[in-house]
């Protein structure tokens, strides 16, 4: 079947009389009540269970191999392609499914805070939580924009709708599949409601380079003087709560843009985990769980309804879900000027990257290509020791283009903008994990504080003889000694021995990388 085909399915499922569309909060609470897909909690959250899926499933997401983008997409692990015909087959299935049920519920709104570039989409969903959930993480219209909106993308959610293996082309009864052409995004057997949201950011990953804007998987803010701070990171190392400043605003905490005018989030709302949530370490999360908010997989007291934050026994992936509106010190709208100083986020376990190092701009493109954290014992089944763990860009399951493509438009950005680049360490110090202890956040705090304000641009440093790190000497707030691994560790030898397994795990890992200038291979890494 062809394109006409398939949006004149989607035209008949809309015309239904089934469908609910652009649902208040209020509404979709009361439908999830009574179609016992989720409880209330005693702050008013909704909470709902995703099922045996708890996390994306990353060997589940296709890319439809179209024309126009063929050429275009890195294809591999990441990005797998599937045909337009196992496409379009699945797509009339699902359509079919969808038309059946008593009742489907349709949001409408926008990718982009900057509405020069943002994105018209629509949500279609089987689940009221799940459209509960679209309506609080991306942005949401007023009025006079729902009556002009055109959605330019579209999610489809079916979960209750399995996958046959043998005849749709998959590897298991989960889907996620992005057509480009069709501009369709089509997502089944997952009750996982991230799937929505990653899949909105992979295509903006693709739909922002391709007009010159750079896409990042990171958070920002903004200081009372106008000064941007952007803070890449994998999960565990801190970008949630170090741009979670009460001095500064906050712009968005996971997906942004940065455009010829400067930044601005991708999304309407937060996804944050919390395993272990309490007010007096994330005061900011814990009070925007509130009426409307959406918890996923959080164990709740069967009488009192109160969320035990600490209980995993579901999964360590608890998240909540709410509009950036419910955090008190944000920017609105959510967009501000150029950055003035990058911070990249690593979790070393090894206990041999400096807690702060100034990067050069070649060091930022290796870094940030390199996309380094550690993966600690229990973590995951087989962890017994802390393992070293690469994801491009920060983000390397959200790119569908190579990454070259996003490393150079850094670059670009950097250069133009005079942006100072950061490599900060919130890992381990004194010893690997397991015998040396965490870096304290107050340490790290008073270090990416002197980063924001400037302090660290001019003064003096020492040069890390195994990474090629420029080291402050001093800052303040923060012992010197513990600014230079090597003198934390009580065995030198050992500490040497460690720091040249690291280095050695970053070079074979970089080699992965080709079509890159000199410089970055030559002075962007370790020097072994």
């Amino acid at each position: 079947m062809n394109s006409v085909g398939i949006s004149n399915g989607l035209e008949e499922l809309l015309a239904g009389q089934n469908v609910h569309i652009q649902l208040s909060v209020p509404q979709l609470v009361e439908k999830v009540l009574k179609r016992g897909e989720g409880i209330l909690t005693s702050t008013g959250a909704v909470r709902a269970e995703t099922g045996k899926y708890t996390g994306r499933s990353p060997k589940d997401k296709y890319t439809v191999e179209e024309p126009s983008t063929k050429d275009k997409i890195d294809w591999g692990s990441v990005n797998q392609p599937i045909s337009e015909e196992k496409f379009n087959n699945l797509y009339n299935q699902v359509i079919d499914h969808l038309k059946a049920k008593e009742e489907i519920f349709v949001f409408k709104g926008y990718a982009g805070a900057d509405k020069k570039h943002r994105m018209p989409i629509q949500v279609i969903n089987e689940y009221a939580w799940h459209n509960l959930f679209a309506h609080q993480l991306f942005i949401r219209p007023g009025e006079e924009e729902l009556a002009g909106h055109q959605a330019e993308f579209t999610i489809i959610s079916a979960p209750d709708f399995k996958a046959d293996p043998a005849i749709h082309g998959t590897k298991s009864e989960t889907f996620i599949m992005v057509s480009f052409e069709r501009r369709t995004i089509l997502i089944g057997g997952t009750e996982y409601a991230g799937e929505m949201k990653k899949s909105i950011f992979s295509v903006m990953n693709y739909m922002l380079p391709e007009a010159g804007i750079l896409s990042m998987h990171c958070s920002a803010n903004v200081g009372k003087e106008g000064d941007v701070a952007l803070f890449f990171g994998l999960s565990g190392t801190g970008k949630t709560t170090l741009s979670a400043d009460t001095n500064r605003k906050l712009i968005g905490d996971d997906e942004h843009g940065w455009s010829s005018s400067g930044i601005f989030n991708i999304e309407g709302g937060c996804y944050a985990k919390c395993i272990n949530l309490t007010r007096e370490k994330e005061p900011q999360i814990f009070d925007a769980i509130r009426f409307g908010s959406v918890l996923e997989n959080v164990m709740v007291d069967s009488d009192t309804r109160m969320a035990d934050y600490e209980d995993s026994i579901l999964t360590e992936n608890t998240r909540a879900a709410y509009p950036i509106q419910a955090i008190d010190n944000i920017i609105t709208p959510s967009l501000a000027g150029h950055p003035n100083t990058i911070i990249f986020l690593t979790a070393d376990a090894f206990g041999v990257l400096p807690p702060i190092s100034r990067l050069t701009k070649e060091q930022a493109l290796y870094h940030f290509l390199s996309g380094y954290t550690s993966k600690l014992a229990g973590t995951e089944r087989g962890i017994t020791s802390p393992q070293a763990t690469f994801s491009t860009c920060f983000g390397s399951p959200f790119l569908p283009l190579p990454a070259q493509r996003y490393a150079e438009m850094l670059g670009q950005k950097i250069d133009e903008h005079n942006a100072k680049v950061f490599l900060v360490n919130t890992g381990w110090t004194g010893g690997e994990y397991g015998t040396g202890s965490r870096m304290k956040l107050a340490y790290t705090r008073a270090m990416v504080q002197a980063a924001l304000e400037g302090e660290l641009n001019n003064v003096e440093t020492i040069t890390d003889d195994i990474f090629g790190l420029e080291v402050p000497a001093h800052v303040p707030g923060v012992p010197d000694q513990v600014l230079q691994p090597s003198k934390t560790w009580s065995n030198p030898d050992a500490y040497r021995a460690k720091a040249m397994e690291l280095a050695e795990k970053f070079r074979r890992n970089f080699n992965k990388f080709s079509g890159l200038s000199s410089e970055i291979q030559e002075y962007g890494g370790p020097r072994i």
